[in-house]
């Protein structure tokens, strides 16, 4: 994998020319008092380095004669591993990690200015690590005020992680293979789920068996899972995950594994005792074929937003047909009233982050295309509150659709013939959800 992280590495200085770029590792986490959270490292630092320890920062210069590569890493420390586990080390981590030069956390900032000050601009996101944001500024400004007399050295900063936008957008034959892993994990886990799902059990027993095969995969939760029975579906994040399900209860399973930092994104919604009711059973219809719209729209060239508008226009034709909104499509979608209904976006990029990066406009304002290797989410959905309102000129509801929460979601690969539902060993149809 070294090479991976190399050729990334290469990519990105390819597009920095003479700037130098500064990335740094997630902080540790308290959960509470003195325990930490698990660590998890920062995601563009790990797509860099493949390194996954905090306290670390990497730096990118390519117009540096010797050192282009650089790593700042806590040092070997005995008493400090036997607590909290073992380090790499300073001379380990420049064998193991291919850097060109490897130094102590301690020296930053004696060796900093060292590969700042030949670059023409510094590339740095300010994120939640104060003191190393102070470090960095105080740096930099101390070498600006220098410029005149030098003529050398960083002007400006711009955001690091705008620099990996574009680069992490289209996901490499190792990022496809180990999201794949994390699919085919979480696919065996929603159909078993499905299996296990009936009255009288909680909510919470289904996450922990879904959790379970996640673990003995080898992996973890790639986000707090939503499982969420009843009319606790209308709830968009629902993570309490502890009510007992109830015979006519639709049931909603937002979850997804983590294998090697990259995640699957998994949403079904099917009937806990086995049978959906006419009204679950239409509006759940009707969000599948506003699902399948939208992934037809996931292809080379088609704008990002052409798979939201066709789940948006399938959705609201039909909550119209139902009488559940009234008026002219075009103009209902232009005043946003499927809102009502259908809050959310239709997908996200998905990745080393469950809502993975990639900037979705162009400056003028005009929506980016698929790319071919972009993963996306595809997750229309319907959400039927118990308290809704109508807004003024819409009709009131009857109360049989009250508390109806449906959402379909797959993970979908862009492919240079169409796309690939990487998720769709996860079955979906009205008969096999009763199934």
């Amino acid at each position: 994998m070294q090479s991976v992280y190399q050729q990334r590495r290469q990519s990105l200085m390819s597009r920095i020319g003479n700037g130098t770029a500064i990335f740094a590792s997630a902080p540790l986490a308290v959960m509470h008092n003195d325990v930490e959270y698990n660590f998890r490292q920062d995601s563009d630092f790990y797509y860099l380095t493949g390194f996954d320890e905090p306290g670390a920062v990497a730096v990118l210069a390519p117009h540096h004669e010797e050192h282009r590569f650089v790593l700042f890493v806590r040092p070997k420390d005995k008493e400090k591993e036997i607590w909290s586990g073992r380090r790499l080390g300073v001379d380990v981590a420049k064998e193991v990690l291919g850097a060109d030069e490897v130094f102590p956390l301690n020296e930053l900032d004696e060796k900093l200015p060292e590969y700042l000050k030949g670059g023409d601009r510094l590339y740095y996101h300010f994120g939640h690590d104060a003191p190393l944001n102070h470090s960095i500024l105080q740096h930099w400004r101390r070498l600006l005020a220098s410029y005149v007399k030098r003529g050398t050295g960083p002007v400006a900063i711009e955001d690091a992680k705008l620099l990996l936008q574009a680069q992490r957008r289209i996901k490499g034959a190792e990022e496809i293979e180990l999201m794949r892993q994390a699919i085919a994990v979480s696919v065996k886990a929603h159909n078993y789920a499905r299996e296990i799902a009936q009255p009288g059990r909680y909510e919470y027993e289904i996450q922990a068996e879904m959790e379970h095969l996640f673990k003995l995969a080898g992996g973890a939760p790639a986000y707090p899972s939503i499982v969420a029975s009843g009319d606790n579906a209308c709830i968009l994040h629902y993570v309490e995950n502890n009510r007992q399900m109830q015979a006519g209860d639709l049931l909603l399973i937002d979850a997804g594994g983590c294998i090697g930092y990259y995640n699957a994104d998994i949403t079904r919604t099917f009937p806990v005792a086995g049978k959906f009711s006419d009204e679950q059973r239409i509006l759940y219809e009707l969000v599948l074929d506003a699902q399948l719209k939208a992934i037809s729209e996931v292809k080379p060239g088609n704008p990002f937003n052409a798979f939201h508008d066709a789940a948006v226009r399938t959705i609201t034709a039909g909550l119209v047909e139902l009488g559940l909104l009234a008026g002219d499509i075009d103009t209902l979608i232009e005043e946003k009233k499927h809102k009502a209904f259908f809050m959310h976006g239709t997908g996200h990029f998905l990745g080393l982050d469950v809502h993975d990066t990639g900037i979705l406009r162009n400056p003028d304002k005009t929506w980016k295309p698929f790319e071919v290797g972009n993963v996306v989410t595809v997750e229309p959905g319907i959400y039927v509150t118990p308290d809704y309102e109508p807004a003024e000129g819409q009709p009131q509801i009857d109360d049989r659709w009250r508390g109806i929460g449906i959402r379909i979601e797959d993970d979908v690969l862009v492919t240079d013939t169409g796309n690939d539902v990487l998720t769709a060993g996860v079955p979906k149809s009205v008969a096999d959800m009763e199934g």
